[in-house]
């Protein structure tokens, strides 16, 4: 057997799911371009029968990608199929994904079809889709609380359909290692035809097992992992990229098998998904967060001078995290932008560019030091934004002691330019009232968080905010030097998201399915 492993990534899908990391097209756009330099082999565009919005955006991805797959979810519906092959057929390396639930508690509560129903489907799925390229995977749906040989069943007549791949997963987070391991196992030993496709994993961190899992059934026999950057996706999040694929290049003495990921791009990935999405990474997330390399302890940081191996099992050279950075400042002119942006893998049009500029410009009258986090930010906030409703035109704030927090807001829209004024309870909530008012949003903000996009006493702030409206969950970001500057920016981001968010909802595979 191959010691390869396939990884297939599902950030713009599955990813995509978490609550409120919507994207655009443009910003979906720009993530598969990272994934591509990333080195996944597979990339899972999005879920083109969802919505128009969805559809569009795995159009973009499929005609940039020129070395990765590009797949597009379905069910096993012909329309579905019709609509997945019309959003990827013009990738140079399309794949039709198409699933179905096979496990009792979904037959019969949520598809309410019979086994030979199911079995029929899949094959009648994957026979057509087929006809359309010859890369199809099929997933069965809960793979881990299916039935033994019902599964090795569903498996042998998709792979004798023409599935190329078939998909294992832990659906609900459920599994645990060494059963999975024994289930992989069984499926390998079970399926006559196993070996004319590759088995894939598919599981989600529900127990925080998805890395676990995943690794032990690649040990198994399962070639391909599916899996987000920085373990994103609906509920508690999918299988960590940046986990699987350090633990295999880490310890080969154990994990002998390889991937073509290029390692030193994993953290500018990780940092992009986390800018465009708004959701952060924990500190002590295993190796991409903040902490992952710092050492605060005395005897640590003594041991790491002497030799990094002491503390450090694998450099942070390896994941892309160099000390070396060039840093931009005022003087710095548009060739040395564009030059090291592009070195960052950001290619802007003469327009973005100039754009740019003039926000480079002025964050650099502010700062002394522009860095990478910085210019990150000034590209997922101001290139790859949708057509905002409003923008933040002017905020002027009165608070202080004795003083009632006052907030005068301009925002732009259309065209023109609204003024209004509200008090809070502070000088923040006094901007967020004005512009709940002026937007007339019935939103509900569920969480507001603050943190220092780099260090020194200069950073940006860097402000998400998760508002809530009927079923709609929108993540804000906003950052500027100015922390109140940068709530009002989030705020008004979060609304435009969920303006977005009512033409082009993000519907889950599973919400699709059972509304059907």
């Amino acid at each position: 057997m191959s010691d390869r492993v396939y990884i297939f990534d599902t950030t713009l899908r599955d990813g995509e799911q978490s609550p409120g990391a919507t994207m655009n097209a443009k910003e979906k756009v720009r993530i598969a371009s990272r994934l591509e330099a990333l080195g996944v082999d597979i990339m899972e565009a999005g879920f083109p029968a969802a919505s128009e919005g969805d559809f569009a955006a795995v159009q973009d991805v499929a005609a940039v990608c020129q070395k990765s797959s590009v797949a597009g979810l379905a069910r096993t519906s012909k329309s579905d199929i019709d609509k997945a092959w019309g959003a990827v057929q013009h990738a140079k390396h399309p794949r039709i994904h198409t699933f179905i639930a096979t496990s009792d508690i979904h037959l019969e509560h949520k598809l309410k079809m019979n086994r030979e129903q199911v079995v029929e489907a899949a094959v009648n799925a994957v026979k057509y889709a087929k006809s359309f390229t010859d890369d199809v995977e099929f997933s069965a749906e809960d793979g881990s609380r299916s039935d033994r040989d019902y599964l090795c069943r569903v498996f042998e007549a998709a792979i004798a359909a023409g599935a190329t791949t078939v998909n294992l997963p832990d659906t609900v987070g459920y599994a645990i290692p060494h059963e999975f391991a024994e289930l992989v196992k069984y499926v390998m030993d079970h399926t006559p035809n196993i070996h004319q496709a590759i088995l894939s994993v598919h599981c989600h961190n529900d127990l925080g097992l998805a890395t676990s899992n995943t690794l032990a059934a690649i040990q198994a026999g399962a070639r391909q992992a599916e899996v987000t950057v920085n373990g994103i996706g609906e509920r508690a999040g999918n299988t960590s990229l940046e986990e699987v694929v350090m633990a295999m290049h880490t310890r080969p003495n154990y994990l002998d098998f390889h991937t073509n990921i290029v390692t030193e791009q994993i953290h500018p990935a990780s940092r992009l998904v986390r800018m465009i999405t708004g959701i952060m990474v924990q500190p002590n997330k295993a190796i991409v967060g903040a902490n992952a390399f710092a050492h605060e302890a005395g005897i640590h940081q003594d041991g790491v001078l002497k030799n990094p191996m002491t503390y450090e099992i694998m450099r942070p050279e390896t994941v892309g995290l160099s000390k070396n950075n060039m840093v931009l400042g005022k003087h710095s002119g548009r060739h040395a932008l564009r030059s090291h942006l592009a070195d960052m893998g950001y290619v802007l049009s003469d327009e973005e560019l100039q754009d740019l500029f003039i926000k480079f410009k002025d964050l650099a009258d502010k700062k002394k030091h522009v860095v990478d986090e910085d210019l990150e930010a000034l590209v997922s906030i101001g290139i790859l934004r949708t057509s905002d409703k409003y923008s933040l035109d002017y905020l002027h704030v009165s608070a202080g002691t004795g003083v009632k927090p006052t907030a005068t807001v301009g925002l732009k829209t259309n065209g023109d330019v609204l003024m209004g004024a509200e008090f809070g309870n502070g000088p923040i909530d006094a901007a967020f009232n004005t512009i709940a008012k002026m937007t007339g949003t019935t939103s509900e903000m569920l969480r507001f968080t603050v943190s220092a996009l780099t260090g020194g006493t200069d950073a940006q702030g860097e402000v998400t905010v998760r508002l809530q409206e009927g079923k709609n969950i929108a993540l804000g970001r906003g950052v500027d030097p100015d922390i109140i500057t940068a709530s009002a920016k989030a705020y008004v981001n979060g609304i435009n998201r969920l303006e977005y968010l009512r033409d082009n909802p993000v519907i889950s595979d599973k919400d699709v399915v059972e509304n059907e």
